[in-house]
């Protein structure tokens, strides 16, 4: 059973930068990609960044300037960068990844934006 565990979440200011990890293991990081989606309540999870086993990464454009996604040099973790936050990015953040059958869910961490 695939283990993802979330941190970094926090409260933090407008126009401040967070930065979230998602903990998982070298070997199944190596062969699946690695998304960060968020969800805010009473709404669908959203995706907003992939990084892929060879490096490459997609930013989704909502977050695009602002976010960035990177592996560690382990490759067992992966952050995602979060600069010039506002309230609007108040969510909870979770890591993916589709391992067979169903994919793997991280259980989730809190970021609030306010002043």
């Amino acid at each position: 059973q695939v283990q993802l565990v979330e941190s970094g979440g926090d409260l933090v200011q407008p126009g401040g930068s967070l930065t979230l990890s998602c903990a998982g293991s070298k070997d199944i990081f190596s062969t699946y990609a690695v998304s960060w989606f968020r969800q805010a309540p009473e709404r669908q999870r959203s995706l907003l960044a992939i990084i892929e086993p060879d490096g490459k990464t997609y930013i989704s454009d909502s977050v695009k300037g602002r976010f960035t996604i990177s592996k560690d040099a382990a490759g067992d973790s992966v952050s995602l960068q979060m600069n010039n936050l506002n309230p609007s990015d108040t969510n909870v953040y979770y890591c993916y990844v589709p391992v067979p059958p169903s994919g793997a869910w991280g259980q989730g961490t809190q970021v609030t934006v306010s002043s």
